[in-house]
């Protein structure tokens, strides 16, 4: 008998525009202690389909069909009794622990709620389960962390009180929402391996809501394809990767990059000449008021000696943690926050001391892309108005004729049409957004782009769009990219060479396929250990390298390496210098144990 069987599941929605369809008669079943994941692209259907089984929809939704929880009808149950089945015998790990945590509570506060509602447990032996449970979940210093706030905690950490509190009552069934999505790879790679560890020690059946098939292929044991909610596809998890029937099936697997594997498609050629960027030893630290008005200012070193060089044609892969500086980075390099230290050139010219006024002229040449698509347009403008906007501070000699065919004439080239131009962006996805963005930047012609995370927001078929119309731009326009993103496997894809940085310094530099398949330094290995593959066979063989703990605080960061208290090699050296880049065969390196067992030719 399976502990869930879910039969013809229906879920709709009552809006101003008409009925929405959202789940279409779904039908599933889960055994006790089996995983199963839910795949699909945004709008699917796969979240409504948990919410409604739990009786968690909105006001205007309802939910018709059958949910069997060990036999037990959850579709209809008052009220009253799912209160007590939810958190007791099927708990939910939602998407984002920040919205998810009440912020004015305590951790302790929170997960207390659980027990004394479900088991009614005294103060004292709730308190001693929590920290059980967040002992668990690997909390350093459970004891002391239980009584501070969410906002205390990294996404990481609060993720993991999200699943410590989803597990205090032993509940028979989890379900992950999500549970990765915001998250490093490093960290997301504790979070699976947790999730691995609950379901050994605990016996939990798990349903895992996600669009990484990476994430899938590692951890499930069956597949439930979701599109426009219905299910396309189902079975177990080595057949519908190696033998997927489905055309929508075949066409998510096709979308999604691999880093055990260079990109299909090729990458423009560098051409000869001078850097069109320069980069020489740039720094950006910002002061910090002190905490209290007995202590000291603190300096916090976002950038800290970076360099750096883009030639024509090429593009320029910028990868780390959150928090490493790559988004400072990018902004010092466009001059939108002041550098400390350093020098910055673009096309020969240094811009380093330019005011804001004599910087103008030079931003035709250098254009970005931001991370989120809708957020970085105006919505009061339509998208005719938006491209053509920096035309009316660079081009001012067009007609009114000549901007609007420039603008049209870009528009075609990111793949919209003229009868987009008169539309305003909240008629438009994420992805058709993105593609706007991308046309603002490039009718002014520049040399260079950088892109900040173009692709994060975006579900997995969008962001191979985004990713092979950049492509496909370059190697029209000449361009040159950098581009930034936690992603390693979309920027082995997309870029020539690849920067890895680590709390405001590059630790390696290489082109793309020595980085990813030879990597020498501790944290590039860890990175790329830590991001899945889209294969059931490969994920299984794979000698996983999972980096524990968070990335230090810049404000406070370790002396000497600042990897080092999280590196595996570490010795009491390494934390009396700071190891500087140095060429090591192919590649730029800062490491002193590659330093002990390869003695430098040359500094870089």
């Amino acid at each position: 008998m399976s502990l869930l069987a879910v039969d013809a599941l229906d879920v709709r929605f009552d809006t101003p525009d008409g009925e929405v369809h959202a789940v279409h008669g779904l039908s599933f079943a889960l055994a006790a202690g089996e995983t199963l994941g839910i795949v699909g692209e945004s709008g699917s259907g796969k979240s409504q389909t948990m919410l409604g089984m739990l009786g968690l929809l909105a006001d205007n939704g309802r939910v018709t069909g059958s949910a069997r929880l060990d036999g037990t009808e959850l579709v209809g149950l008052p009220d009253g009794s799912l209160r007590r089945i939810r958190g007791r015998e099927v708990s939910m790990i939602f998407q984002d622990p920040m919205t998810s945590l009440n912020p004015y509570l305590t951790v302790h506060d929170q997960m207390v709620q659980v027990l004394r509602h479900h088991e009614g447990l005294g103060r004292r032996e709730a308190r001693a389960r929590c920290v059980q449970m967040l002992d668990a979940v690997r909390i350093p210093e459970a004891a002391s962390r239980l009584d501070r706030y969410p906002h205390e905690f990294s996404g990481g950490m609060r993720q993991r009180v999200m699943i410590a509190s989803a597990l205090l009552c032993r509940p028979r069934l989890l379900i992950a929402d999500e549970p990765t999505t915001a998250l490093d790879v490093t960290v997301q790679a504790q979070i699976l391996e947790l999730m691995g560890d609950i379901r050994r020690d605990f016996g939990t059946a798990i349903i895992l809501i996600t669009h990484d098939l990476g994430v899938v292929a590692g951890t499930c044991d069956r597949v439930l394809v979701m599109h426009q909610g219905e299910c396309r596809e189902t079975g177990p998890v080595d057949d519908i990767f190696a033998r997927p029937r489905h055309p929508y099936t075949r066409a998510l697997l096709d979308a999604v990059p691999r880093l055990d594997r260079p990109g299909e498609q090729p990458l423009g050629d560098v051409r000869d000449g001078a850097p069109v960027i320069e980069v020489e030893d740039l720094r950006v630290h910002f002061q910090v008021p002190a905490p209290t008005w007995l202590g000291r200012a603190r300096t916090l070193k976002a950038v800290d000696g970076v360099s750096l060089t883009v030639r024509p044609g090429e593009t320029l892969g910028v990868v780390g943690e959150s928090g490493c500086g790559k988004s400072t980075l990018a902004r010092a390099i466009l001059r939108l926050v002041p550098a400390t230290a350093g020098r910055v050139a673009l096309l020969g010219r240094d811009i380093s001391g330019l005011d804001r006024r004599a910087m103008r002229p030079h931003r035709r040449d250098l254009q970005v892309v931001f991370q989120d698509p809708l957020a970085s347009l105006n919505p009061r403008m339509t998208v005719g108005d938006i491209v053509a906007e920096p035309l009316w501070t660079h081009a001012r000699n067009l007609s009114r004729a000549e901007r609007r065919n420039r603008v049209l004439t870009v528009l075609e080239r990111v793949g919209l049409t003229d009868a987009h131009a008169n539309r305003y962006p909240h008629e438009f996805s994420g992805g058709q957004c993105q593609r706007i963005g991308i046309a603002r930047a490039l009718v002014l012609e520049p040399d260079v782009v950088i892109c900040d995370e173009p692709v994060s927001a975006l579900d997995v078929s969008i962001q191979a769009q985004i990713v092979r119309l950049l492509m496909d731009l370059q190697a029209e326009l000449g361009l040159s990219l950098i581009f930034i993103a936690h992603d390693l496997a979309v920027v082995r894809h997309i870029s020539h060479r690849i920067m890895v940085m680590y709390l405001g310094r590059a630790v390696e530099v290489a082109d793309r396929d020595t980085l990813c398949e030879r990597p020498v330094h501790p944290y590039t290995q860890a990175l790329i250990s830590s991001v899945p593959v889209p294969d059931p066979a490969v994920e299984r063989a794979r000698a996983g390298r999972v980096v524990y703990g968070d990335l230090p605080s810049p404000l406070s960061p370790p002396s000497g390496c600042a990897f080092r208290t999280r590196c595996p090699h570490a010795v009491a050296g390494c934390a009396q210098e700071v190891p500087q880049l140095r060429h090591f065969d192919a590649r730029l390196a800062a490491c002193h144990e590659l330093e002990r067992l390869n003695p430098p030719s040359c500094n870089a």
